[in-house]
């Protein structure tokens, strides 16, 4: 039996389940294959819906769904939380002492993040990397009448690149809305050179924030927070006051993977070929979503375009070939939508040798962002789209 074991159940790990059952359903009807999903929780949770609790158009409950409901029923589940990986004995250990084997192993346990990296971040900052957190700094929104918002990225690289900006977008939106931007600012602090990582985006977004009066800070990199004086100051000695105060928390990869000598410290993230997909030159380890090392972005919508080319190298393995097909390689494939606030979006789309080229914001952007949002749970994890 060729056992394949994936570590996650979200975005990435589902799908590539359900792939998965999908290209080995004669096999594993004859017990000759075996796909088993580990995951924490055994909730599936959409996580880029967490921003729009933060602003207000979303609830918890809507973006959470049985991990079970979402797989495939070939697909066997475990819940449990995994602390060590022992390549040579080929086997994923669990919290609770359950061992579990394997001769393919997928690694799609996303990225943790840290707020408590920061001293003071938990009592005076805001973010919107929970639901919980997310609902937090809504209900701030709710009671804000006036005064500065400072929106920043306390270090790279961070789940979801546009959100950041996306974010101060929509407030700004939301503060003329509501009659408060004429005794408001807002400031973006990004810690690189520009607004955003990608130039051409960063072109595309400059000037809307300009347009819509939002002090951009470049090179702001966080170091510190004072509470007392309201001040959030940079590496590079500058200081931003804040009556509210928003921040991307530092993010790492999974302590179990460093512990497991499958990622270096200290940042966590798996050293992943840029187009097999498979780590530290492993034949048999894969990697997919925020848990890499790859230079691109930590969303959902990259382990979308990943999972068929990491189930086309285990099929090809299993079937002792390589592997062929337009899945046989990945070529950094990446979309993702961009809110801009006022009922507008525009949409990002690149690879590894093709820099995105955002179309002219419109309503018809957001509104796709809006459908995506609202059919993913019937669509992407089991392969639909």
């Amino acid at each position: 039996m060729d056992r394949i074991l994936i570590l996650g159940g979200g975005v990435g790990g589902t799908l590539t389940a359900n792939l998965l059952a999908r290209r080995l359903r004669k096999r594993i009807d004859r017990a000759e294959a075996q796909v088993t999903v580990v995951d924490p929780t055994g909730a599936h949770i959409y996580q880029p819906g967490f921003m729009y609790i933060a602003m207000g158009g979303e609830r918890a409950e809507r973006l959470q769904k049985r991990e079970r409901a979402l797989l495939d029923s070939r697909i066997n589940l475990v819940v449990g939380t995994v602390n060590r990986v022992d390549e040579g004995a080929r086997t994923a250990s669990l919290t609770d002492g359950t061992v579990l084997p394997y001769d393919q192993l997928v690694i799609a346990t996303g990225a943790r993040i840290l707020p408590e990296a920061i001293e003071h971040f938990e009592t005076q900052a805001h973010h919107f990397y929970t639901a919980a957190a997310a609902l937090r700094l809504r209900k701030a929104l709710d009671v804000f009448t006036g005064g500065k918002i400072v929106i920043g990225i306390a270090s790279m690289p961070y789940k979801c690149p546009p959100a950041p900006l996306e974010v101060a977008f929509l407030i700004e939106s939301e503060l003329r809305e509501r009659g408060l931007r004429e005794r408001s600012e807002v400031h973006f602090a990004s810690p690189i050179g520009r607004a955003f990582t990608i130039e051409s985006v960063s072109e595309m977004a400059t000037p809307i924030l300009e347009e819509k009066g939002i002090e951009l800070h470049t090179f702001f990199n966080v170091e510190t927070i004072d509470p007392e004086r309201k001040v959030v100051g940079s590496l590079e000695g500058e200081e931003l006051a804040y009556d509210l105060l928003i921040l991307v928390p530092p993010h790492k990869g999974q302590q179990f993977l460093m512990d497991s000598g499958l990622a270096p410290a200290p940042g966590g993230w798996l050293p992943t070929d840029r187009h097999t997909l498979r780590v530290g030159g492993r034949a048999n380890v894969y990697a997919l979503g925020d848990a890499t090392d790859l230079p691109l972005s930590k969303a959902g919508s990259t382990a979308h375009f990943e999972a068929p080319v990491v189930v086309e190298g285990i099929v090809a393995a299993v079937e002792g070939r390589a592997p062929t097909g337009k899945h046989a390689s990945y070529e950094g494939n990446v979309m993702c939508f961009f809110e801009i606030g006022d009922g507008k979006g525009t949409l990002l789309r690149f690879d590894y040798d093709h820099p995105p080229k955002p179309p002219k914001p419109n309503a018809l952007w957001h509104l796709g962002k809006i459908v995506f949002n609202k059919t993913y749970f019937h669509t992407v994890p089991k392969g639909r789209i």
